[in-house]
């Protein structure tokens, strides 16, 4: 098992290096077809996104399993991909989101090829481009628009989330919102309206928004942009807000209260917009679900302690649209969408049992 595991890590690390912004994941995704070719796989063929899919053959006697991985990291093109190794660490931009559980899904099939097993149904492998930022799980909505309600589950994998189980799919509604002013010289135009300015007094009342604890809700302004000098009035800004919520209602609230102050921000000499530009639906399974048990008795298998997560993730399409299905990792770690991520590898070996142990028994579950 340790060769095994050294040449996951080996691949992980292969798969890493190769940068994958998200709407530019192309370079990765030629990569990994050529491991499905490598494999054996049949019915190889990627989609005009540019997901890749690949079947790895059942007797025919029941239905297919969906397990999909993105391809795309939170990281600009440009990025020192640099790694580092501990003894029981490995750390690298987007080394456990995504690139462990990419090279996952091809160790999985190790796995089944070493077991020798003929399952009742076909494994659909799917390597999945947008899941992050803006690209608004668009690779996955492509993917279930492919096989609707036909398998048997979605089964999606994340390096970095062993021991959780993601059942229920949070809700995440983005916006751009732009102010447009006349702008003009800092010194000879004072007094006019900035766009900067008249942004960031919106900032500050949309963070004075009361959020509830419970249902979980958030919210986050993570991109700022606009003006021109220094010196110079800004005729234009923008920024990026990202709501979450656990509960729709809560979200929609939200939302509500958001576009008010938005509206509210106009005035003679500022024009202030807003745009959506993502919507991640929300959905889910309940704990009782077979798909959910199963899943903490493969984890409860590997000695670890199961815990049911909502979260953003592929899952949430399928989700959203009442098809059986979860989000699984394969170790743990931090950092995650920092320059700092780090996976601890000690953990690969029962994340990787616990996904076997998923895949033999579902069928019969």
């Amino acid at each position: 098992m340790d060769e095994f595991i050294n040449k996951l890590i080996k691949l992980t690390i292969v798969i890493q290096q190769i940068p994958a912004p998200t709407c530019a994941e192309n370079q990765r995704g030629l990569f990994v077809r050529e491991l499905f070719v490598n494999e054996g796989l049949a019915d190889i063929s990627a989609d005009l996104l540019g997901n890749i899919f690949g079947r790895f053959p059942g007797d025919g006697n029941g239905k297919p399993l969906i397990i999909c991985a993105h391809l795309d990291t939170v990281f600009p093109a440009d990025t020192n991909l640099r790694i580092t190794r501990g003894p029981k660490r490995l750390a690298g931009p987007g080394i456990g989101d995504n690139s462990l559980g990419v090279a996952g899904m091809i160790a999985l099939i190790w796995l089944l090829r070493e077991k020798n097993l003929r399952l009742p149904g076909d494994i659909w492998f799917v390597a999945t481009v947008g899941e992050e930022g803006l690209g608004d799980l668009r690779g996955m909505r492509a993917v279930v628009d492919r096989f609707e309600s036909t398998p048997i589950a979605y089964l999606a994998l994340e390096g970095m989330a062993l021991g959780h189980i993601y059942h229920r799919a949070l809700g995440v509604r983005r916006f751009r919102v732009s102010a447009l002013t006349e702008g003009g010289h800092s010194w000879g135009h004072y007094g006019r309206p900035s766009a900067v300015h008249e942004l960031a007094r919106l900032v500050d009342q949309l963070t004075a928004l009361d959020l509830p604890e419970k249902p979980r809700t958030t919210m986050n302004v993570g991109v700022f942009s606009g003006g021109t000098s220094i010196n110079t009035i800004a005729a234009e800004a923008s920024f990026e807000l990202d709501l979450r919520s656990e509960d729709d209602d809560a979200l929609t609230e939200l939302v509500q209260d958001a576009q008010s102050l938005i509206s509210a921000a106009n005035k003679q000499g500022v024009k202030v917009v807003s745009e959506q530009i993502g919507n991640r639906p929300s959905g889910g399974i309940p704990a009782s679900h077979p798909l959910v048990k199963l899943a903490e008795q493969a984890i409860i298998q590997q000695g670890l302690e199961a815990s049911l997560i909502t979260g953003s993730t592929d899952a949430n399409i399928p989700l959203s649209r009442g098809y059986p299905a979860i989000c699984l990792g394969i170790t743990t770690g931090e950092g995650a969408h920092t320059t700092g991520e780090f996976i601890h590898t000690q953990f690969i070996k029962q994340g990787m049992a616990q996904l076997l142990y998923f895949v033999e028994n579902l069928w019969g579950y």
